[in-house]
């Protein structure tokens, strides 16, 4: 599918989803987007769905400025995943003792580390600049100092809602790792404090939605931002690496006796800001809902628990911003998914897939999500899929 130009916006709105398809409210923020004199193109992923402020599934391009909310709070989620050498027949029929281990040995939901992880003790971790990463927590907004130790504890844990860690086969029958989580609750106070600042400021008081308050390069506000900002995604990617490495050691444990080897690990956000040049301008790239797909870039696709991910290559569309979507996306709201489903419909539709299937899990049943194949067909423009993987083990918060 090639991607559909809105009409009556201020800058071009290009959409790979159906409009016909996605929510008036969704509709009405793409285009309060538009209306920020900093915005310079606005493309919208076939996941497309309403957010706070700024719609998930959305790339803002904007010279000049970012807007805290349309990046969100849980700052650098994003996914990895890794390829073994372990095959279907070396899984076992009753696959409840590996998730077990997975659930003992990575904290979920609110759950965090007794202790800070120490990377040096997990195996082949590179720990060249964690350290210095450490270091400039001191340099971070004032108002999370006290979270020093929280934020320790926390890293290399997973958190709840559609964070999950999940081991997949692929086509080929290979055994593949995947994890899906962020910034935990230190990106989502830094997020806070900063989209309250911005919302202050005075530029900012005559917005159509105070949640799309900006800061403005050459601003003190701005440049605290970015320094933040910054640190939470690399403090986002650092957490996924620690979970991987983690759960490599337990893939290590369960399966000894053959001996699995892992390929390199893929890893990318889909809620950040990126500096980027299109035509000839120097932009703040923000994807909220979204992966970079330059051309070659590896990316990840997941999409519900029941219904597999794909592992995708970029195209390089610089219509997309050289983006591509981060997921399935919500067709439906985890109040309205409790409402309507109940835990018989949750088993229902992930049988075969070692999961939880209790009522606390039933806003994140494939039902509340759209078509993962009818996303990916709807950007065949933006990404080449490279594997198609159907999870066997899916951890939740």
């Amino acid at each position: 599918m090639t991607y559909t130009e809105l009409p009556g916006a201020r800058v071009p709105i290009r959409m790979w989803a159906d409009p016909s398809e996605v929510e008036d409210s969704a509709m009405r923020q793409l285009h309060n987007v538009t209306t920020l004199p900093w915005v310079r193109g606005l493309a919208v992923m076939p996941d497309v769905h309403y957010g706070k402020g700024a719609t998930v599934g959305s790339v803002i391009a904007m010279e000049g400025a970012v807007c805290p909310a349309a990046v969100g709070v849980d700052i650098g989620c994003g996914m990895s995943a890794v390829r073994t050498s372990l095959t279907e027949e070396d899984l076992p029929d009753d696959l409840s003792r590996l998730r077990s281990r997975i659930e003992e040995t990575i904290p979920v939901g609110w759950g965090m580390h007794d202790d800070p992880v120490n990377p040096a003790r997990l195996h082949g971790f590179p720990t060249s600049g964690w350290d210095d990463f450490w270091a400039r927590f001191d340099g971070v907004a004032d108002a999370v100092s006290f979270r020093r130790e929280r934020a320790g504890r926390q890293m290399g844990s997973l958190g709840s809602g559609n964070h999950f860690i999940e081991v997949c086969t692929d086509g080929e029958g290979a055994v593949w790792l995947m994890l899906h989580s962020g910034s935990r609750n230190i990106g989502k106070e830094l997020a806070d404090f900063h989209i309250g600042v911005a919302r202050k400021l005075p530029h900012n008081q005559d917005l159509i939605d105070r949640d799309l308050a900006v800061f403005v390069t050459g601003t003190p506000e701005m440049d605290a931002y970015r320094n933040d900002l910054f640190w939470a995604q690399e403090y986002a990617r650092n957490n996924r690496a620690v979970m991987m490495a983690l759960l490599q050691g337990v893939v290590r444990a369960e399966f000894a006796n053959a001996r699995p080897r892992f390929g390199d690990v893929i890893s990318c956000h889909h809620n950040y800001v990126s500096e980027e040049r299109y035509d000839e301008m120097d932009l703040l790239v923000t994807r909220k809902g979204a992966i970079r797909a330059g051309s070659g870039d590896y990316g990840i696709i997941p999409g519900s628990m029941g219904t597999g991910s794909y592992i995708v290559k970029g195209l390089g569309s610089t219509a997309s911003f050289q983006s591509a979507s981060h997921g399935a996306g919500r067709r439906m709201s985890r109040t309205a998914a409790k409402k309507r489903f109940t835990t018989e419909d949750l088993a229902e539709q992930t049988q075969g897939v070692e999961c939880r299937k209790d009522a606390g899990v039933i806003d994140e049943i494939p039902a509340a999500y759209k078509s993962i194949e009818q996303v990916i067909d709807r950007q065949r423009d933006l990404v080449e899929v490279v594997a198609h993987l159907r999870q066997v083990v899916c951890v939740k918060g």
